[in-house]
């Protein structure tokens, strides 16, 4: 399909959006979110900035990202969870409801296109939700609020992926189902079953642990601590590109349902695999001003130069905060480090808790280059100096890089979340009637 073709196909679809109820409703109850997260963030930051004459919190503690960026922004998890499913379904199955789907299946060029064109229509609908969040962001730093650039991008685009995601689910949920009512249904199964393999995952540990890696919760967590890592982007890419490919095929009601099927079958075994490959790619940059995902410069290049292999064998349950801050502290710092770290979760079961004494639990054990040595402390000094002695290098100079400042706020905008919300509803109300109003049209020549 020619270039004026496809630009013909993304102003249709963009029309379609725009004339769907849905997504206006999506962008005034974003608003409505947005509005209420950022007030509440901004009073509960104020306080603990003391600008209401109250004390004020340790200054390295009053970080931006979690107490304004992340919370605010957290409203468009909700939103994709929720709300954003509806407005998918409803472009994409817009051709099976009116019976266009036919026609739109003879028009010249790809069928392919068409699904690419409502795709890039739901993204920019989905950045164009966005600038409510851009708003409030703009709101912070006009009250003097501080925002590191690096943190914020990183944040915005896992909620970026998070609604690629989405979409890529009810477009796949649309083309299976035979009506909006069941790929609604169906959308929302997807996000309890993520919810229940987070839930195991939490109790089990093993390989629930390493599929609740992806679902959107855990995936959008990585960028909400500032972290930008290349398996998560590319496994997000993937799966959310899946639900595309599923809806091509699956539209395409000419061909046999056997041959659909098969075909469905092999792109998503394909896709499965590459995603799997993907995982593998441990290329990370930490975006934190804080560097809350780093060891400190020093003790980055020292294990950066450990060639061996290191193994560590946790003995802790999946729910045991131990092994939380094990994870947090010091694992996820350590493999994205260190060349090669193999990490072996030996009890998984809750009931390990209760055994009898003398079964390990409680001990991780660290093993590098045929040595070996058991501890039972996560605190990060602690482990280092024991990874640094099974390698047979000294530590690192103590760093003398300046402590991470924190960003008290020096003023309080009280009641910040009526006015956002009206300038919102304002600028998503003036949108509408400029879309949607009647055009004149020239008088036809005599």
């Amino acid at each position: 399909m020619r270039s004026p073709d496809r630009a013909w196909l993304l102003r249709k679809e963009l029309h379609e959006l725009t004339a769907s109820r849905a997504f206006w409703l999506l962008l005034l109850a974003t608003g409505a979110l947005v509005a209420h997260a950022f007030s509440d963030s901004l009073e509960v930051y104020a306080q603990a900035s003391g600008a209401g004459g109250g004390a004020a919190a340790l200054a390295q503690g009053l970080n931006p990202l979690d107490g304004i960026i992340v919370p605010t922004l957290g409203a468009y998890d909700l939103v994709a969870t929720l709300l954003l499913p509806f407005v998918v379904i409803r472009l994409f199955a817009i051709e099976k409801q009116t019976g266009a789907l036919p026609i739109v299946l003879q028009l010249p060029g790809r069928f392919s296109d068409v699904i690419v064109a409502k795709a890039i229509a739901l993204l920019i609908g989905w950045m164009a939700a966005g600038m409510a969040g851009a708003l409030a962001i703009v709101v912070w730093r006009a009250g003097g609020g501080h925002v590191h650039a690096a943190e914020l991008w990183t944040v915005a685009l896992g909620h970026l992926l998070r609604g690629f995601l989405t979409i890529g689910i009810g477009a796949a949920a649309a083309a299976i189902s035979a009506s909006a009512a069941s790929a609604a249904i169906l959308a929302l199964a997807f996000t309890i079953g993520t919810w229940a393999v987070d839930y195991i995952a939490a109790g089990r540990g093993g390989v629930f642990a390493r599929f609740a890696e992806y679902t959107p919760e855990a995936a959008l967590r990585v960028f909400e601590r500032g972290e930008l890592r290349a398996g998560t982007v590319t496994v997000l890419l993937l799966l959310g590109f899946a639900g595309l490919v599923a809806a091509t095929i699956w539209m395409r009601e000419g061909v046999a349902v056997p041959r659909r099927a098969r075909a469905a079958l092999i792109a998503l075994l394909v896709l499965g695999i590459a995603a799997a490959g993907a995982d593998q790619w441990r290329w990370s940059h930490d975006t934190s001003e804080d560097r809350r995902n780093s060891f400190a410069a020093g003790d980055e290049r020292v294990l950066r130069a450990i060639r061996q292999p290191l193994t560590v064998t946790a003995y802790l349950a999946a729910e045991d905060p131990r092994l939380a801050d094990l994870e947090r502290g010091v694992l996820a710092k350590l493999r994205r480090t260190m060349p090669d770290v193999r990490v072996v979760y030996a009890a998984s079961e809750r009931s390990e808790i209760f055994a009898a004494p003398g079964n390990h639990y409680g001990e991780v054990w660290y093993e590098l280059g045929g040595r070996r040595e058991m501890l039972r402390s996560t605190t990060e000094p602690i482990v280092l100096e024991v990874i640094y002695k099974l390698a047979g290098v000294p530590a690192p100079a103590a760093s003398d890089a300046p402590a991470y400042p924190g960003y008290p706020l020096a003023t309080t905008v009280p009641g910040a979340g009526l006015p956002f919300f009206a300038a919102w509803f304002i600028i998503v109300c003036v949108a509408w009637w400029l879309i949607r109003r009647p055009r004149s049209r020239r008088p036809a020549a005599s």
